[in-house]
């Protein structure tokens, strides 16, 4: 049974109230008393319908940007629109990738730095290799001029 707010205020004014009985009667019983018309009231209030909202909705817009590294330090990015490409396999420099992962968030520029400085330090041991094997070399046409 479903029972409007505005009737259930009338069904209460119209009904007689005694207050010489009320004054006699334990706390307990006018608590019982008051109970069931709380719980009336309660399931009395009408629920608000929904409405449409006015304001406009907002365009999502899916840009997805894919930067992938090497182990050499080298770097790539692609950019999808959607599902179209924007643009694939463009060179970027190592320096920008850190930049940009600092600016965005820093739970993205840690591990991207470390990526970093492990592609650094294995650039430094190459070049240190190529630089032993340039000074045997050069050692090695000395003794061809002799």
């Amino acid at each position: 049974m479903t029972v409007d707010a505005a009737s259930a205020t009338q069904e209460r004014d119209d009904t007689p109230v005694s207050h010489e009985g009320e004054q006699g009667a334990a706390p307990e019983q006018r608590d019982q008393q008051e109970q069931p018309e709380q719980s009336q009231s309660e399931a009395a209030k009408p629920q608000r319908a929904k409405t449409k909202s006015s304001a406009r909705k907002t365009r999502t817009v899916v840009l997805t940007l894919t930067v992938t590294g090497t182990a050499d330090g080298e770097w790539q990015a692609e950019l999808k629109h959607g599902s179209k490409w924007v643009a694939k396999g463009l060179g970027i420099p190592a320096s920008a990738v850190s930049r940009a992962a600092r600016e965005l968030h820093e739970e993205l520029s840690a591990p991207i730095d470390q990526v970093i400085n492990e592609a650094r330090e294995q650039q430094r041991a190459k070049v240190a290799q190529l630089e032993a094997e340039l000074e045997q070399a050069k050692q090695a046409l000395a003794e061809l001029q002799r």
